[in-house]
């Protein structure tokens, strides 16, 4: 027994939402929460970063080099000499 609800309430709430999204939809929606539980509990337990990047994306920038144009390195020159 879960804070008053009872076995029955939980089944009729299971059928519920299996009437309302269907079984195709129920992996994705389990799948979501699963997500959302563990970057919630990764985030409270380090507070200090909080890193939303999805993994594909972070391995695309981490192998991108940055490469300064001809035109950007002549606007640092400009500065330091302005300086």
């Amino acid at each position: 027994m879960i804070g008053g609800i009872g076995l029955p309430e939980l089944i009729i709430i299971l059928v519920i939402i299996l009437i309302i999204f269907g079984a195709g939809k129920l992996p994705e929606i389990g799948a979501g929460l699963g997500k959302g539980i563990k970057n919630f509990k990764k985030a409270t337990n380090n507070p200090d970063e909080i890193d939303v990047t999805p993994e594909k994306e972070q391995e695309k920038l981490e192998e991108t080099p940055i490469v300064k144009s001809e035109d950007s390195s002549k606007k640092d020159e400009k500065q330091k000499t302005a300086s």
